[in-house]
């Protein structure tokens, strides 16, 4: 039995948001009890990785996501400041919404990443996690895999050279639709 509604907290650089992040929160959506899920895109990355604008990468995780239900694309890192940090997110969360249950998703790459993060265990405390397996990545228990691997890299690599090739099937159309109308990654290939 939940003490009260339970808000999915799935957080990323979307740099350009992919057909994972889609299948991520289908897959939230369709596996766990979840309310709402914010879709939360980072405002300034903490180890500096070169992003396309903000507002971009807001305005395509829209387009990406923002048609499921009951999926919001949340702001609150903007709202925040400065570096982003998923634990000063999660804390400003829960005070923001004390009487929901807060659950993270998260991608299986980043229970290899972990020891990384800042507070992770706080983290887990606060946010549970909902842990979805990814086509490629192995570790002591975990989930089965659900996800396809996706490069990020590869895909703002495609979009410079207006060939996408074979990862055009793993980008929403809406979202090259608009990479490409604003001239996104055509110059930029790092981060």
């Amino acid at each position: 039995m939940t003490a009260g509604p339970i808000v999915g907290v799935f957080g990323g650089s979307f740099n350009p948001p992919h057909l994972s992040h889609v299948l991520a929160l289908v897959v939230v959506l369709s596996r766990y009890e979840v309310d709402r899920l914010l879709v939360i895109p980072t405002f300034q990355h903490p180890f500096a990785k070169a992003l396309a604008d903000y507002e971009d990468r807001v305005e395509m995780c829209r387009r990406a996501m923002g048609w499921l239900p009951h999926v919001e694309i949340s702001r609150v890192e903007e709202e925040l400041g400065g570096e982003s940090r998923t634990l000063r997110t999660i804390e400003h969360l829960r005070t923001r919404y004390p009487d929901r249950q807060l659950r993270l998703i998260v991608g299986a790459d980043i229970m290899l990443e972990s020891k990384k993060w800042y507070g992770f265990e706080r983290i887990i405390e606060l946010a549970p996690l909902i842990v979805l397996g990814r086509v490629g990545i192995d570790f002591p228990g975990a989930p089965p895999p659900v996800l396809p691997a996706v490069s990020s890299t590869e895909i703002r690599t495609r979009l410079a050279s207006g060939d996408l090739g074979p990862a055009a099937d793993l980008v929403p159309a809406a979202v090259v639709e608009y990479a490409r109308s604003r001239g996104l990654y055509a110059t930029r290939e790092r981060g």
